[in-house]
């Protein structure tokens, strides 16, 4: 079980990143497009830098939703190895079967 406070500040992370994601794509339209003038675009740079670092959505850590692992971590079911592993020998994943040749 990953510590507590990891889990949150992940928690944390998602929501702000979810809030401030239409400000920073704006931003990030203006900064990119060549057409504007020079002093636009670095004002935009500067706005985009005044927002928090924990807004944006590369800092979110891909974790399981059970245990809070942060390694190993499969992206289709939100799982860690293990408790995929261990859900599906319990049979709680359909369709997912132990593998035989």
């Amino acid at each position: 079980m990953a510590k507590t406070s990891q889990v949150n500040r992940n928690a944390k992370r998602e929501r702000m990143s979810a809030r401030d994601k239409a400000k920073r794509s704006t931003l990030k339209a203006i900064v990119m497009d060549r057409t504007l003038p020079v002093e636009d675009r670095f004002d935009a740079t500067l706005k985009l830098a005044q927002l928090p670092r924990n807004g944006a959505k590369i800092r979110v850590r891909l974790r399981c939703a059970l245990t809070g692992r942060s390694r190993a971590n499969y992206r289709k079911f939100k799982l860690s190895r293990i408790a995929l592993r261990d859900l599906a020998s319990a049979g709680q994943i359909p369709g997912m079967v132990k593998a035989s040749w």
